[in-house]
C-alpha cells in the first residue's frame, strides 16, 4: 500500500493590513514580518506532497476565526481550522455554535488560546476556563494546548478533569532544544501523555533549536521522547509554517520530521504524517 498523503496539522496565515501580529517583536522576526497567504502555503505544501492541512489561529481576536472558516470553506487544501473563542465568557457554548453555523463552520475542528502568554501558570485550571473547556467538549471539538513546559502541570490537571475532551499539545510544549536539556520537560510530557485523551504535535521544534545551526540530530531526542510517550497513533506532524521559516523552509521541516521518525514502520509513519490528524480532527 502506498503511503498516505501527508497532513500538515499545524500552519498559519496572516494579512498584516487586516490585523497586526503583536507577538512579532524584535528584529529577529523580520523574515516573517509580511503577509503570508493560502496561495503561498499551497504552493509549498503541494510541492512537499502535502494533501491536507489544518489552519491554526494566531491571535486572540474573535474576528479571526470567522475569517479562517471562510478561507477554509473556499479551499480544497485546508481540511480543518483551529479557532479561538473567549473560554472565560459565559456564552462560550453559544459562540461555538454560531461559529459552526457559519460558512466553513463544518471545518472547525478545535479551539486554542495562547496560554503561553498568560502570567498565571495555572490559568487552565481556573473555574471559568474549565467551564469554557467543557463547552468545547460538548461541541464535539478538540482543544489545542499552546503552553510552555512550566505550564504542563496545569495542562495535566485540565486533561484529568475533562476526560471527554481531547487535548492536542502543540509543539510538544516547546522544549528547550537549543539548550539541549530534556528535564523537567520530559517528565511532565510523559505525565500528560499517560492520559488517554491527549495527543502531541511533532511541530515547532526547529524554532526552539538554534535557528542558524540546528540539525535533525538536535531534534531527535525530543521526538524520541514524544514517540515513546504518546506513540505514533497519538502523534501528528505539523509544519508551523510560516513561523518555521525563521529557522527552516517548509521542505526542510518535513524532511527533518521524516528523519527523526525513520525508525518507525510504514504504518506508524502513516499515523504520524496522516492518520492521527485525520482521526483526532475528524478531517
Amino acid at each position: 500500500m502506498p503511503p498516505a498523503a501527508v497532513v500538515d496539522a499545524h500552519h498559519h496565515v496572516w494579512d498584516l493590513s487586516v490585523r497586526p501580529q503583536e507577538w512579532m517583536t524584535g528584529s529577529r522576526m523580520d523574515p516573517i514580518r509580511r503577509d503570508f497567504t493560502l496561495d503561498e502555503l499551497a504552493a509549498e505544501a503541494r510541492a512537499a506532497g502535502v494533501g491536507a492541512t489544518v489552519l491554526v489561529q494566531t491571535v486572540a481576536v474573535a474576528a479571526e476565526t470567522p475569517e479562517f472558516l471562510a478561507l477554509a470553506d473556499g479551499s480544497d487544501l485546508v481540511a480543518g481550522v483551529v479557532g479561538w473563542t473567549d473560554l472565560t465568557a459565559p456564552g462560550a457554548a453559544d459562540t461555538l455554535a454560531a461559529l459552526r453555523a457559519r460558512p466553513g463552520g463544518h471545518k472547525l475542528v478545535s479551539v486554542r488560546h495562547p496560554v503561553e502568554g498568560e502570567a498565571d501558570p495555572r490559568w487552565l485550571l481556573r473555574p471559568d476556563v474549565l467551564r469554557g473547556l467543557t463547552a468545547v467538549a460538548d461541541a464535539g471539538l478538540a482543544y489545542d494546548l499552546l503552553v510552555r513546559p512550566h505550564q504542563l502541570p496545569a495542562a495535566i490537571g485540565a486533561a484529568r478533569s475533562l476526560p471527554g475532551l481531547t487535548f492536542v499539545l502543540d509543539h510538544l510544549a516547546k522544549p528547550p532544544v537549543a539548550e539541549g536539556r530534556t528535564s523537567p520537560w520530559a517528565q511532565r510530557l510523559r505525565e500528560l501523555a499517560a492520559l488517554p485523551n491527549t495527543v502531541g504535535k511533532l511541530s515547532g521544534l526547529v524554532t526552539e533549536a538554534d535557528w542558524d545551526s540546528w540539525t535533525a540530530g538536535d531534534l531527535r531526542p525530543y521526538a524520541d521522547i514524544a514517540l515513546d510517550a504518546f506513540g505514533p497513533e497519538r502523534l501528528m506532524f505539523g509544519s508551523d509554517w510560516p513561523v518555521c521559516r525563521l529557522a527552516a523552509s517548509y521542505g526542510a521541516v518535513l524532511d527533518a520530521a521524516r528523519t527523526v521518525t525513520d525508525g518507525l514502520s510504514a504504518a506508524e509513519r502513516d499515523a504520524v504524517f496522516s492518520g492521527t490528524a485525520r482521526r483526532v480532527y475528524t478531517l
